[in-house]
């Protein structure tokens, strides 16, 4: 298995390009989410989001990188939900060209450890109703189904997560 490494997004140009591409490997994620048009990924739209995300309390936007130092994945992490005050996974996108190769899978165990090392008893996300190959990634990872709900931000329905830690 190879060396993931974690940083901060800080926001460069490459680094927004990047993103960029990783969102428009992934066009039935942005079909889902309503943000991004898949064939017309704004550099700009993409940079203004993501600023406003990591400047949330308690948010990071992270960068995977692999051992060539290439951008195959963006997470985002909120240490306390606002409205159920848990711990959850904003986001984790692997590049397109780069799924099945079991990279999601080590990413979200390094993400479980990471909470879990933070003393956290368990941790949430949802996943878009209309992807069922991701309730199928995460329920296959020990993840159970606590709700339905709608998103913030577009009403899209999703379904709410957990996996207790411990």
């Amino acid at each position: 298995m190879s060396t993931l490494l974690l940083s901060p997004l800080c926001f460069s140009t490459q680094e927004i390009a990047a993103v960029v591409e990783l969102y428009a490997s992934n066009p039935e994620y942005c079909r889902a989410a309503g943000e991004y048009d898949p064939d017309d990924v704004r550099p700009d739209q993409v940079e203004s989001d993501l600023r406003e995300e990591a400047s949330t309390d308690g948010c990071e936007v992270l960068l995977a990188r692999d051992e060539q130092n290439t951008v195959i994945g963006l997470i985002s992490l909120l240490r306390q939900h606002p409205k159920d005050g848990h711990p959850w996974i904003g986001m984790l996108i692997v590049h397109g060209a780069m799924r099945r190769r079991g990279l999601g899978r080590q990413l979200a165990a390094s993400i479980e450890d990471r909470f879990r090392a933070a003393g956290q008893h368990d941790l949430r996300l949802c996943v878009f109703e209309s992807m069922p190959s991701s309730l199928a990634f995460w329920t296959a990872l020990g993840w159970q189904q606590i709700r339905r709900g709608v998103t913030n931000e577009h009403g899209r329905p999703v379904i709410i997560l957990q996996k207790t830690l411990t």
